[in-house]
């Protein structure tokens, strides 16, 4: 089709050439425009100016990228190192794993028994509980411990006879209150008797 085109205008290009525009054509043009209209000034649209940005501008904003990037990194690490304590104590020892946890439940159950008491004898349960803040101190130590231990299996063992120990000296502790406690009664009931 461009070929028959092409010939097309080959074979009439003289008289293309005829439908030449007069000379006087655009001096009439702008006659009628400047005559017969007030002059407009047509108004075309702005072009947006390309923004620049001072170099002192670009290193602030590239010291605050760098900053909530520090401060985010070191949010992480802390995050990491907090969660990266946790340890699988089934996959040490699952036998050293269920005497953890019962051990760990027993303390617990104990430690609410002896809250318990608090109300009737603070300064006795501000005395035990020092006591056991210090075992559960070690405990906290030894379990941070147990993540980077070659041996992990006797880091578990010290943490399961720490929980053994914190078992016994609450019991003693319960069986102090309780007798406290009877004797307490008694007196009182020494003292009505007579």
């Amino acid at each position: 089709m461009s070929k028959r085109l092409e010939d097309f205008i080959k074979n009439n290009k003289y008289e293309f050439d005829e439908l030449e525009p007069s000379a006087g054509l655009w001096d009439k043009i702008e006659g009628k425009l400047f005559l017969d209209e007030p002059q407009q000034i047509i108004e075309l649209p702005k072009k947006r100016e390309a923004k620049t940005f001072s170099l002192g501008f670009v290193l602030r904003v590239a010291a605050m990228v760098i900053m909530v990037m520090g401060i985010g990194f070191v949010a992480y690490i802390k995050t990491q190192s907090i969660g990266g304590g946790a340890v699988d104590y089934a996959k040490i020892n699952p036998e050293f794993a269920k005497q953890r946890m019962h051990y760990a439940s027993l303390v617990q159950t104990k430690r609410t028994e002896l809250k318990t008491i608090a109300k009737t004898n603070p300064e006795l349960y501000k005395e035990f509980s020092g006591e056991i803040a210090k075992m559960d101190s070690t405990y906290k130590r030894l379990n941070q411990d147990l993540a980077t231990s070659p041996n992990q299996e006797r880091v578990l063992r010290a943490m399961i006879r720490n929980l053994q120990i914190q078992t016994e000296v609450l019991n003693q502790q319960l069986n102090v209150i309780e007798q406290f406690n009877e004797f307490k009664s008694q007196q009182k009931n020494g003292t009505s008797s007579i």
